[in-house]
């Protein structure tokens, strides 16, 4: 499950990774690349509930494996037909139902066959490894497009939903004894869901979660090339899609291992550390964009662990909550909810971007992190009803 994780995320970034590029030979503002961000995540939150409340009723490796078909399409479609602002928007939503059928059914595949303390363990891992997909996916677009053209990455991207698909399908077992059947109407899963207030809450955290880390990094490698332009010199000397594969992979532990300290410490706590940590950082790099290039990685590095942090910690967490019969649609709604925070993100950064004076200002790329960042304070009171109303 891992290893398909990974491959099947290989399309998520390679628009970021582009974005630069693209936005100048398609003569996009920075609203327009953000919302083609953005429409990844429309595409996901459209269907997510669907494809991981089918996973109630249907063999959930049979629904990962079409999502999987699906997202592969997305790529290359994007890298044969895509021409500017409109037909961008149409493949990323379609890459992004692909893969919301591949990251929630996944981590109800394996939720479904890891019980008892060791499932937030497993739960922090295979949300870490999103992480791994997005490393790759940008360092496989600054590897391909130099050399072959941008639509070639997309091409190539497309081959790692395909390979997800064909490991789940066949080499993930199925449960044994075990038959998946619908105890309740879709709908009626969907309303009982959002009567368990422990859900809600981490539903809402997670959202805020979102808004920050998909805004970040579909924004990240425009923000190293500007960062690159202000050196006094050897800016060149360092690709901005290898930095930010480099910044994505060195925060996969971070999940991980803030899933530990919530453990000890009580999941509120944590998520309420991590918050106020990723959203002062954020606003930090901004300011320091001139900083030598070392100096900007590793606090864009830092601000990476502390935007991820809190993952693991708020999937367990809602898990944890969800009613046995409702795992499927509780989850549905955890990243329906969730990823509308991915969808507004991009978009939300670009917006700031633009009216607080364009890409070309320091002030605007701080306005723009600060923006992303300033939900978590809003989501505290909700979690704190689910940090009451849950296991600690």
């Amino acid at each position: 499950m891992l290893a398909a994780q990974i491959l099947s995320m290989l399309g998520f970034a390679t628009f970021s990774a582009l974005l630069p590029d693209l936005r100048d030979a398609w003569r996009l503002s920075n609203s327009e690349a953000g919302l083609i961000g953005g429409m990844f995540f429309g595409g996901y939150v459209v269907t997510v509930t669907w494809w991981t409340s089918l996973t109630d009723r249907v063999d959930g490796r049979r629904v990962y494996f079409a999502g999987a078909l699906t997202a592969a399409a997305g790529a290359a479609g994007f890298g044969l037909l895509a021409q500017g602002l409109w037909s961008a928007i149409l493949f990323q939503l379609l890459l992004g139902a692909g893969v919301a059928g591949t990251y929630m059914p996944g981590l109800r595949l394996l939720s479904d066959r890891i019980e008892g303390p060791s499932q937030s363990r497993y739960v922090a891992f295979y949300t870490s490894f999103f992480g791994v997909g997005t490393a790759l996916s940008i360092a496989i677009a600054g590897w391909v497009a130099p050399a072959f053209g941008w639509r070639a990455a997309f091409f190539a991207s497309a081959a790692g939903p395909l390979a997800a698909g064909l490991l789940v399908m066949f080499g993930v077992p199925a449960v044994r004894g075990a038959t998946v059947a619908a105890t309740r109407a879709t709908f009626a899963a969907l309303r009982n869901v959002l009567r368990n207030r422990a859900a809600v809450g981490y539903i809402l955290g997670y959202t805020v979660h979102c808004i920050e880390l998909f805004g970040s990094r579909a924004w990240m490698v425009a923000f190293l090339a500007y960062s690159a332009g202000l050196q006094a010199a050897g800016g060149d000397a360092w690709s901005a899609t290898a930095i930010a594969a480099a910044v994505n992979l060195l925060a996969v532990p971070s999940s991980i291992i803030g899933n530990e300290i919530a453990l000890r410490i009580g999941r509120l706590r944590w998520i309420v550390m991590a918050m106020a940590a990723s959203g002062a950082l954020g606003a930090l790099l901004g300011v320091c964009a001139s900083w030598h290039w070392l100096l900007v990685s590793a606090l864009l590095t830092a601000y990476s662990l502390m935007v991820m942090a809190d993952s693991a910690t708020l999937t367990a967490g809602l898990i944890e909550s969800a009613r046995p019969a409702e795992r499927g649609a509780t989850m549905g709604v955890y990243s329906l909810v969730g990823f509308c925070g991915g969808l507004l993100g991009p978009a939300l950064f670009g917006g700031a971007l633009d009216l607080a004076g364009g890409a070309a200002s320091v002030l605007a790329w701080t306005v723009a992190y600060a923006a992303i960042g300033a939900g978590g304070l809003l989501a505290i009171p909700f979690l704190r009803v689910a940090a009451r109303r849950s296991n600690p």
